[in-house]
């Protein structure tokens, strides 16, 4: 997939009022990970990436569960590159995500 091309994702109709709050909350997310890591910490990661594992899925958007799920693995093994690396995953698929409802 191309880096600037768009990434799909249909959600059903029913949760079309909770999606905007979702999204503006994954960019907080990033804004958040971006300070904690300047600071070198992971715990933050392992907060935030254990939230999105937990609910990226419930909302249709299984790969924010993928990245949720790795960053939190990363900052348990300590692994400041992977985190980065996941947060930059997150930070692209926030810029190319596309939601249909329906």
């Amino acid at each position: 997939m191309a880096q600037d091309e768009k990434i799909k994702v249909t959600i059903d109709s029913d949760l079309e009022d909770l999606i905007p709050g979702y999204i503006e909350n994954r960019h907080k997310d990033i804004a958040s990970l971006e300070a904690a890591l300047a600071q070198g910490d992971l715990e933050v990661a392992k907060v935030l990436g254990h939230r999105m594992k937990g609910s990226g899925a419930g909302y249709g958007f299984d790969q924010i569960t993928e990245i949720g799920r790795a960053m939190e693995l990363a900052a348990k093994n300590q692994d400041l590159a992977e985190v980065r690396h996941q947060l930059e995953a997150l930070r692209d698929y926030m810029q190319r995500v596309e939601v249909v409802f329906n």
